[in-house]
């Protein structure tokens, strides 16, 4: 069984093409099933935290103007998660940050963001929303009732994933789920799923 890193950023905004910069990042190691190790702090990117991000996240810009530079916290995440295969709930969101971050320390990506929120959607159809909250709620995660921290939904997320790969486990009776696999299910339309499974059998 793979070790994976499962990464959550909270931002001054959407998008790093806009100016918007990290302002806290968390980092879990799961393995054998379990969380095994957690890196989490601030950051100071010298970004302006609007009102409705303060609201939501409880970060104030007084509390970054306190916390270390971007890029030192980015050498130390980067360095935490190393190679390992990473996860995030809603990739597409984290992955620009996380590429954008990297690329101000001269550092590149080297693997796949598998995305919980793909896989829940095929493999959860039925939950009324696959937001983070939801699907913790709706599947009785551990860690539920606390969101808009990065370690929080960092470790939610981590619940989240382990979960999906022990249904796919147990509705198409596999032995392991590899990385792969994980990716190509996260790619294809719902109605594929079993397909995509039995190539990988």
């Amino acid at each position: 069984m793979y070790t994976f890193a499962v990464i959550d950023f909270e931002t001054s905004g959407l998008s790093p093409a806009h100016g918007d910069r990290p302002i806290e990042v968390a980092a879990v190691l799961v393995r054998d099933g379990k969380i095994h190790d957690r890196y989490q702090s601030l950051m100071n990117a010298g970004a302006f935290i609007p009102p409705m991000i303060e609201a939501l996240t409880g970060i104030s810009n007084e509390m970054v103007q306190e916390a270390p530079k971007a890029s030192v916290v980015m050498g130390e995440v980067a360095d935490f998660v190393g190679r390992h295969p990473l996860v995030a709930h809603n990739a597409a969101f984290d992955q620009k940050f996380w590429d954008a971050e990297l690329k101000r320390i001269k550092l590149k990506r080297q693997q796949e963001f598998a995305c919980s929120l793909m896989l829940a959607r095929r493999i959860f159809p039925s939950v009324r929303s696959h937001a983070l909250s939801a699907l913790a709620q709706g599947l009785n995660l551990p860690g539920a009732g606390r969101y808009h921290r990065a370690l929080a939904d960092a470790q939610v997320t981590a619940h989240l994933f382990l979960k999906i790969k022990k249904e796919l486990k147990r509705r198409y009776q596999l032995e392991e789920i590899s990385e792969d696999l994980l990716l190509n299910i996260q790619s294809v339309p719902r109605s594929r799923l079993e397909a995509c499974v039995e190539e990988y059998r």
